[in-house]
């Protein structure tokens, strides 16, 4: 698990763009309900690529949002390109993995005072135009965490089988931890309201942090759905969990979920 950031580590880049100004009120919804304040987390690695896209597609669905790149010690010009389409951005020194760029997206949310945090791929993988539905479902259904799934009906986004069948174990696992039933536990489109910005600024895997995090949300007593959306292909590079990689994520996922179970059953 990461610490929690300190406060210099949060402070975007300064001599790379303005503060933003974070005492701007939101606008006023309908029926006079203010508008929950949005953060949206890009976790991004040599994204340069792909990152102007995806800020342009976020600021296009969601435009009172404030979005996010953390860039995770990219070698690349993520930052700029990142700054240029109008993100705000967090540049870490070194590469933290998935799991510290993230967790570091949750600290700036919670001290920044956001109502929920969203989370989207840097990699043009997740459509934005369907925040919408993870959004109304957390609002109108009481979720505290709703996780996007390309398994529910929506779209046609293709995998190998051996991809699919791993999928499928990993779910038979959470279900095991958890006693609920995902689609998709790897799926890194989600968002998550107040009390999961607490949680997981406090607390969040390393290392493929997908699913052990819905581990943590559920054990933590956060209520965790699911909803259907339509996911893309990465617009460029590939997956960090194909080939062996992909190997490496099952072992060590499954090795996680099922000694830490171990470790807390009764003796």
């Amino acid at each position: 698990m990461h610490p929690l950031p300190t406060t210099e580590a949060l402070k975007t880049t300064p001599e790379r763009g303005a503060r933003p100004n974070l005492s701007m009120a939101p606008e006023p919804a309908e029926f006079g309900v203010p508008s929950p304040r949005i953060c949206v987390i890009v976790p991004a690695y040599n994204e340069g690529p792909s990152i102007t896209g995806v800020v342009r597609s976020v600021h296009a669905s969601l435009p009172d949002a404030r979005v996010l790149v953390v860039d995770d010690g990219s070698s690349d010009d993520t930052t700029e390109r990142a700054l240029a389409a109008g993100a705000t951005v967090i540049t870490l020194p070194i590469n933290l993995g998935i799991g510290g760029a993230v967790q570091t997206g949750y600290c700036y949310a919670l001290r920044n005072d956001f109502d929920v945090a969203m989370q989207v791929d840097g990699d043009g993988q997740h459509d934005p135009s369907e925040a919408s539905l993870l959004l109304d479902r957390l609002q109108h259904r009481s979720a505290d965490m709703v996780v996007g799934s390309r398994w529910l009906g929506r779209g046609d986004y293709a995998a190998p089988r051996s991809r699919r069948f791993g999928m499928h174990l990993l779910a038979r696992l959470v279900h095991w931890r958890t006693g609920s039933t995902f689609t998709d536990t790897t799926s890194g489109f989600r968002a998550v309201g107040r009390r999961g910005i607490e949680l997981f600024s406090r607390v969040y895997p390393t290392d493929f942090p997908e699913v052990e995090s819905l581990i943590i949300a559920s054990g933590c007593g956060l209520k965790v759905e699911e909803v259907g959306v339509r996911m893309c292909e990465r617009s460029h590079g590939r997956s960090s969990i194909a080939g062996m990689r992909s190997a490496y994520y099952m072992l060590r996922v499954t090795t996680v979920l099922v000694v830490d179970r171990l470790n807390r059953a009764p003796t």
